[in-house]
């Protein structure tokens, strides 16, 4: 009897599990394997559970391997008759294809008609929206409004200079500890997505809201040897919830007649730099962005922000020129 070879061992034979069995495994298979972060796990328990339930609904009964590229388009349509944000769109897409992707690598049939491939599923191009952000005297009144005569003002100055002068991510900032800090060379080191590490740079008037808040401020939290740099009245690590109620509590107490959230800061970092001359690809670096293509979008603000710097130039002297003829 002549040895079985690989080619005669039986084809591995998925095992038949309800929808939800299958996501719970896939959510596993992102948390252990991937490592993604929870924030990301939250959002494709969330948004793959909807198009299951969407499935379930379209058509009753139906197995759900067998969704194709019709049932995705008009999932991303009741999206959009949902009022969805059309980058929340794009970003289901994406991962409802990367789950059936994953199905077809764990070998589990997928049962489209032909030509109907829900791996085939096209995301929408979401509308190219040029950043927000604040001008210089705006930002000046932001980092300036907190009391930072107060341990929570001194905290709460820090974080905003921070923000506004390394343009860090809420995340990053939330994660710093203290010793990822250098205040002589005036950087700090950051994790940012997909927990890349990178080294941001600071200005002389975040370096002394953070010398002040560590020797002034910090004390009157820490409790006990604590590794985070910013802390909560309970002596722990401050969550990204609660910075952006900071963030949004200085724009109130600045008199700002917007809504500030801490990416507003990151926004004026990268377009004040670039308004500045800074090169292109060291905004990308210190922003942290993989491709110079994310950054570039900041060029298309600065252009638009100095067109609109001559054209009220050009109007004021009009008017100056108008009341002089007028003999005002």
């Amino acid at each position: 009897m002549c040895p079985k070879t690989p080619t005669d061992a039986p084809a591995k034979q998925p095992v038949e599990t309800t929808a939800s069995e299958t996501l719970t495994r896939y959510i596993a298979y992102l948390r252990d394997v991937k490592a993604r972060s929870p924030h990301t796990i939250r959002n494709y328990r969330a948004d793959i559970g909807d198009f299951l339930a969407f499935m379930e609904q379209r058509r009753p009964g139906m197995p759900f391997t067998d969704a194709g590229r019709v049932d995705g388009r008009a999932y991303l349509a009741a999206l959009r008759d949902r009022g969805i944000a059309e980058a929340s769109v794009k970003r289901r897409a994406t991962e409802v294809r990367t789950f059936y992707g994953w199905l077809d690598g764990e070998g589990v049939p997928l049962g489209a008609a032909p030509g109907d491939s829900i791996l085939r599923l096209r995301y929408p191009k979401a509308p190219s929206l040029l950043p927000q952000f604040l001008d210089d005297e705006q930002a000046a009144r932001l980092v300036e409004a907190p009391d930072d005569e107060t341990a929570s003002g001194m905290r709460d100055r820090a974080i905003l200079e921070l923000l506004y002068g390394a343009g860090l991510r809420v995340s990053e900032l939330a994660g710093i500890d203290m010793r990822d800090l250098d205040m002589v060379n005036m950087q700090v080191t950051v994790t940012g997505k997909g927990d890349r590490g990178r080294i941001a740079l600071f200005g002389e008037p975040a370096r002394d809201a953070l010398i002040r808040y560590r020797d002034h401020g910090r004390t009157q939290f820490a409790t006990g040897a604590v590794e985070a740099c910013f802390l909560n009245r309970s002596g722990t690590r401050l969550s990204v919830r609660s910075v952006q109620v900071i963030v949004r509590r200085a724009g109130v107490m600045a008199g700002l007649d917007r809504s500030v959230y801490p990416h507003l800061l990151r926004h004026s970092f990268a377009t004040h730099m670039l308004e500045g001359d800074a090169d292109l690809r060291v905004v990308q670096h210190l922003l942290g962005h993989s491709s110079a293509d994310t950054t570039q979008i900041y060029t298309a603000v600065a252009q638009r922000r100095s067109e609109q710097l001559v054209t009220d130039s050009l109007a004021r002297a009009r008017r100056v020129e108008q009341r002089r003829g007028r003999g005002v």
